[in-house]
């Protein structure tokens, strides 16, 4: 089965920028949809941005304009680059298949968007 490891998080202030990286191994996962999901402390996990093997993306309204999703396939690796960031887009992000996840989930990279 894939492994998944999300990267990329931190602190960073209101209006600030972060790329995410999410690196997969033990399977290749150019054939997958794969996407971006969050969770914020007391909230469901949500699905944040998926892309296409051919490179159809969407996003959620909430990150509309501020994220951009892309895939390296050579590097079995999706990225995440959330800009203007808010201190509501606080949350673990994990990256899975889109937009029904695999069962099994990474550790996910914690986003703190706080002053």
């Amino acid at each position: 089965q894939v492994q998944l490891v999300e990267s990329g998080g931190g602190l960073v202030q209101p209006g600030g920028s972060l790329r995410l990286s999410c690196a997969a191994s033990g399977s290749s996962i150019r054939f997958a949809a794969m996407g971006w999901y969050r969770q914020a402390p007391g909230k469901q996990r949500e699905g944040v941005a998926g892309i296409t093997r051919g490179g159809y993306i969407n996003y959620a309204d909430s990150v509309k304009g501020r994220a951009t999703i892309s895939r390296d396939n050579a590097k079995n690796t999706v990225y995440l680059q959330m800009n203007s960031l808010k201190p509501e887009d606080t949350a673990f992000y994990y990256c899975n298949k889109w937009p029904t996840p695999y069962e099994y989930w990474g550790p996910g990279t914690q986003v703190t968007v706080s002053s």
